[in-house]
């Protein structure tokens, strides 16, 4: 029997604990969230880093003194570039950009006497490895789009490298410098929500899908655009990695048509080798998030 606890920070922290032999974990008992209010979705835009540490503990502590048995590892996820437990550079939470994730966190449990090892990765990963993990699979390759405030590109069993799929350039068009890292055409300057708040000042992201179904043009051009531009990112991750599943999971994937994105990736995707890619759309869940942290905490004691 192994336990770690699973914690994701993204516009809301999550945490669970996880028990079970390494490939067949599982949930156990409550998850914590913070706010509880679920409907806040700005709750952690602005608070100092130091007051970050304080709130994951907060999450971390009850969990661990609530386990029978010995936490072998905390996995924290994370929006950004996370490298070596350093979290280099983070767009939608910026008080964490060069913060030592991993060594501050730890410092502040080892406060309150827990001594467990911290391992930080990024929060598209941690879905990633999560799906690998429920489904049994932590052999397989897994990549996974998180649509949301930002946009994630996960992919399991880790890889040394960056894997900001969410700023790849998908148009050459000089007026898209929506992106909240500065970048001129990225995916992340479509679709996520900051995006899409500053492209239609009237509008919030889902009045703007609503109002498309409804007829209005502007919105219309837009959500075929949301869509042509997820094309482009997958299709480029395709001529690069190959074909294979892609799942497509978050806050904003209630918005994806896939009947309209695989028309786009069909004009996209010519050569017959690498046209065997499948798509599918996962809920939003945080329990595979929070699987994911842990696994992946875990797998990273073994390395």
């Amino acid at each position: 029997m192994t336990t770690s606890i699973g914690v994701v920070m993204t516009e809301h922290i999550v945490a669970g604990r996880l028990t079970g032999p390494l490939g067949q974990q599982k949930l156990e008992g409550d998850r914590l969230r913070y706010p509880e209010d679920t409907t806040e979705t700005e709750a952690l835009i602005g608070v100092p880093a130091s007051e970050v540490y304080d709130l994951l503990a907060s999450q971390i502590a009850p969990l661990i003194a609530a386990s029978s048995e010995p936490v072998g590892a905390i996995g924290v996820a994370v929006p950004g570039i996370v490298r070596n437990g350093v979290v280099e550079d983070s767009p939608n939470l910026a008080q964490i950009k060069g913060v030592r994730l991993a060594d501050a966190l730890g410092g502040v449990l080892l406060a309150q006497g827990i001594s467990t090892p911290v391992h930080v990765l990024n929060d598209a990963d941690a879905v990633a490895a999560g799906l690998a993990a429920s489904g049994g699979h932590l052999d397989r390759l897994i990549r996974v789009w998180t649509l949301g405030n930002g946009i994630g590109y996960g992919r399991w069993p880790y890889a040394d490298g960056v894997w900001e799929g969410g700023h790849v350039t998908v148009t050459l068009d000089p007026k898209e410098r929506y992106c909240g890292c500065g970048g001129i055409g990225h995916l992340e300057g479509i679709m996520g929500n900051r995006a899409m708040r500053l492209r239609f000042l009237d509008l919030e992201p889902e009045e703007v899908f609503a109002s498309a179904k409804q007829g209005d043009a502007r919105c219309r051009e837009f959500v075929e655009l949301w869509h042509r531009a997820l094309a482009a990112g997958t299709a480029s991750l395709i001529h690069l990695g190959g074909p294979g599943k892609f799942y497509f999971t978050g806050l904003n994937v209630g918005f994806l048509e896939l009947p309209v994105l695989r028309g786009h990736l069909d004009a996209m995707v010519k050569m017959s080798p690498l046209q065997s890619y499948s798509l599918e759309v996962l809920p939003e869940d945080d329990a595979t998030s929070i699987l994911g942290a842990g696994v992946a905490a875990l797998r990273a004691q073994s390395w």
